[in-house]
């Protein structure tokens, strides 16, 4: 069942057109990403699909249902957690997240808040101002804000920016575990690609308000034709640079090891005729590509 269905989005500003017509749906119980460079619309698309703002022309239908028409009903369902928006800064933790509670239809508030705390690791800032916390801190009480309605869809942006690394790991294993255990739908947008492939079953890549890319991470890794091939050469150097050359590749070398970008599809040809020609190496590592890769290819090529 399809949890999100977006048709022709556009939005415009004063009459410059950021979003320009994307259309895309999500699963129950997807993990989907959202990756662009800088600019690309993905602030503005999420705004969108929580209805914080109004599509220029298109649609957006949550929960089989119209945003526009069913805004008040849709939103007990959904939440929606930003790095990069402020809480109350006087308030306390617990005054801010109880006051969050109170715009949801909860049954047992009292427990509900007490699972937060635990959930989130928030004892010891229970009675902290926002003010007086790291930025680690206010991206724990953001998630936690975000998780205390039981959203079905939750909109995550930079879930784990300013976390250190084991609770950015903690926090990754906690929305694998509500997935896996309640179904939860998860939009997300990192500029950590590992986080990226380990969380999403699917990433769109949107550029200039566009969508150019719509497949699960490995799929659009697999778009890049290029692999990177390490070799440390132990004898006949001479005969790998003749076979370099035959097949029109190139070389660079940095502390003895041989680096070489060779397309995938010819890779075992290549290193046959290594072996063949009793070119002698030590080591070998081959890099294949990554979303990184794929990523960087679409934010730099030029728009036409």
């Amino acid at each position: 069942m399809a949890v999100l269905e977006v048709k022709d989005l556009t939005k415009s500003f004063q009459d410059h057109l950021v979003i320009k017509g994307i259309s895309f749906q999500m699963e129950e119980g997807e993990i989907l990403g959202i990756l662009g460079p800088n600019g690309a619309g993905k602030t503005t698309t999420l705004q969108m699909l929580i209805g914080v703002l109004a599509p220029t022309s298109g649609q957006i239908n949550v929960f089989g249902k119209d945003i526009s028409i069913y805004k008040s009903e849709i939103s007990q369902s959904i939440n929606f957690s930003s790095t990069y928006v402020d809480l109350p800064w006087r308030l306390t933790v617990k005054q801010n997240l109880v006051w969050t509670s109170y715009l949801y239809d909860i049954k047992d508030r009292k427990k509900r808040l007490s699972q937060i705390i635990e959930l989130f690791r928030l004892e010891k800032i229970w009675y902290k101002p926002i003010a007086e916390l790291s930025a680690g801190q206010k991206t724990r009480v953001n998630l936690a804000r975000s998780m205390i309605n039981y959203p079905r869809l939750l909109l995550l942006d930079e879930p784990t920016a300013s976390l250190d690394p084991e609770v950015a790991a903690y926090i990754r294993e906690f929305f694998k575990n509500q997935r896996e255990k309640f179904g939860k739908s998860i939009i997300l947008t990192s500029h950590n690609m590992s986080e990226v492939e380990d969380l999403c079953d699917r990433v769109i890549v949107l550029k200039d308000g566009l969508i150019h890319g719509n497949d699960t991470p490995a799929g659009l890794a697999k778009k890049i034709d290029d692999s990177i091939l390490n070799l440390r050469i132990t004898k006949n150097m001479p005969l790998l640079d003749a076979l370099l050359k035959r097949h029109r590749l190139t070389k660079a070398e940095v502390g003895g090891i041989t680096t070489i970008k060779i397309k995938e599809k010819i890779l075992p040809l290549f290193l046959y005729e290594v072996t063949k020609q009793n070119i002698h190496y030590s080591e070998i590592t081959i890099s294949k590509p990554t979303l990184e890769d794929y990523f960087l290819k679409v934010a730099r090529e030029k728009i036409s």
